[in-house]
């Protein structure tokens, strides 16, 4: 039996290594979207032409999303916690994730790499300053996570249960979960996160998942390639 914090063999790492997506498994092809959109027609076709690309950016273009969601994907994130909270705002997604109730192995923390200012102006976002060195402040955030793990594990010692003494452990730490969507609202999802305006952590995660999709979905990845996004 796997571990659910290993991998999957299909996944590409983030946060200088300290996180990682992989795609577990999917559903559907670019045939598949079209094949929807002319379902009244009684007709399936199993390869794209180039007719059925000007159909699938059609679609995309006048975002009549229905056939997009005959494809579906399904991925394995391991993130902090801060990050998955922001993820689980995005509602179309359905999830299921490794429980500090149930176990107490592979406990891991994450510390930046580099520490960035906070904006003046904007509450919502930081930038990076290279005046700025924050190694030792990033040496005091290693050191609350060890403290922490630390208090973790005397409380679970001491026979206090799991429930509560998870309640110790840092926004930083480590989960790891299983997230499925529909084409369509992953799309909407790469759009909000790999933005200027995400945190940047998030957005580590959104440019790895169009690396991982864009073998199965060439001529979306294409279509908006043409309009200037990064894939």
């Amino acid at each position: 039996m796997e571990h659910l914090n290993v991998p999957p063999t299909n996944h590409v790492k983030v946060l200088d290594g300290q996180g990682w997506v992989g795609l577990i498994d999917h559903l559907g092809s670019e045939s598949t979207i079209v094949n929807a959109a002319r379902v009244s027609f009684g007709k399936l076709k199993n390869e794209m032409e180039e007719r059925d690309v000007k159909l699938l950016e059609y679609l995309i273009a006048n975002k009549h999303t229905s056939p997009l969601e005959h494809m579906v994907f399904t991925f394995s994130i391991h993130c902090p916690l801060f990050v998955r909270g922001q993820w689980h705002r995005h509602r179309t997604w359905s999830y299921n994730e490794i429980s500090r109730r149930y176990t107490e192995i592979d406990m891991e923390f994450y510390t930046p790499s580099e520490l960035r200012r906070q904006s003046e102006n904007n509450r919502q976002a930081s930038f990076s300053d290279p005046d700025f060195d924050g190694t030792a402040l990033a040496g005091l955030i290693a050191d609350h996570n060890k403290a922490s793990l630390a208090l973790y594990d005397k409380l679970l010692e001491s026979g206090v249960c799991r429930e509560q003494a998870r309640g110790v452990l840092p926004q930083n730490m480590m989960v790891t979960f299983w997230g499925t969507v529909d084409l369509s609202n992953l799309l909407h999802f790469l759009e909000l996160r790999d933005s200027e305006h995400a945190q940047w952590e998030i957005r580590e995660y959104a440019i790895a998942i169009k690396k991982l999709i864009k073998p199965f979905i060439p001529n979306v990845a294409a279509y908006f390639a043409k309009q200037g996004q990064e894939w």
